[in-house]
């Protein structure tokens, strides 16, 4: 088992990651070109793999390649453009409480793969962080498009399978971090380069504001983010991995509160509490008791 002060400290550094994301809503919408998702999602990846893959020069053998692709599909290029459409249809906290069901979807799917029981307390935890979720955006008066909705759980269904998936192939013998993450990167900036080109046309001209946006998702959004999220896949259990996905919409609230002006009413506060309430509960372990 591991020790205790192990685990704080990966779940504080995993944590970094969707702390980050959360701010993807914000960067969206107020930094980047308005109806362009896919190049926001490819330019999101495709540079980011390729400067790590310059770095880590990391190679595959031949037996990974297939597995690479599907996890560079799941966990980058699909989840991406998901990410990107909610984001463009739905208010930050919104999008992301449509993807809160995601835990529940690992739960599954590692009862099945990793023959991990379903525990009490997990689905508690996952009713618990639902339920704060939707306090902190119960004020929201945006309208609903349904092309958000339904690209909210076609990403929850990307990242939940390319949880389980990462978890269980592990990373490739001889690759670094840095590798393992980039040629993720890589395949799913590559994936979707095409495809933003078919649809939306090469871009005509960038704006500074643009660029900026563009290069804190890649560096920041991208590069660090997903390095320690593939470390924290690698040493925490895939449904507490799941479970800090839960923090991307507190941050998208607070940061629309702190940079947006944003109201944070006592309902959306107490929200904010419940998640953090589910996060704890789900990483104590007193007896715990898995559902027959």
């Amino acid at each position: 088992m591991m020790p205790q002060n192990n685990l704080v400290r990966d779940l504080l550094v995993t944590a970094f990651a969707p702390l980050v994301w959360g701010s993807t809503y914000l960067v969206t919408t107020q930094l980047l070109p308005p109806s362009m998702p896919l190049w926001a999602s490819t330019l999101r990846a495709l540079p980011a793999g390729i400067i790590l893959l310059i770095v880590s020069r990391s190679r595959l053998s031949l037996g990974w390649w297939g597995k690479i692709f599907l996890l560079g599909i799941l966990n980058i290029g699909f989840f991406f453009y998901c990410l990107f459409v909610a984001a463009y249809y739905l208010p930050g906290g919104l999008a992301a409480l449509v993807m809160a069901c995601q835990p529940i979807i690992v739960m599954v799917l590692s009862l099945y793969v990793f023959k991990v029981p379903l525990l009490k307390i997990h689905c508690w935890s996952a009713l618990l962080g639902i339920i704060g979720i939707a306090l902190l955006v119960l004020n929201s008066s945006a309208v609903l498009h349904w092309q958000g909705i339904v690209a909210g759980i076609l990403g929850m269904c990307s990242m939940a399978a390319g949880i389980v998936l990462t978890k269980q192939w592990g990373r490739p013998k001889g690759v670094s971090l840095l590798g393992f993450t980039g040629w993720q990167l890589l395949i799913g900036g590559m994936v979707l380069l095409p495809v933003a080109i078919w649809h939306e046309g090469i871009p005509s001209q960038l704006s500074m504001k643009n660029v900026a946006g563009y290069s804190y998702l890649c560096v920041v959004g991208s590069i660090c983010a997903y390095m320690l999220w593939f470390r924290g896949i690698e040493r925490l259990p895939a449904v507490t991995i799941s479970f800090l996905g839960f923090l991307s919409p507190l941050s998208a609230c607070v940061l629309g509160y702190l940079v947006l002006r944003q109201g944070f009413s006592p309902l959306q506060s107490l929200g904010a509490v419940a998640i953090i309430a589910a996060l704890v509960l789900v990483n104590v372990n007193p007896k715990r008791k898995a559902i027959k």
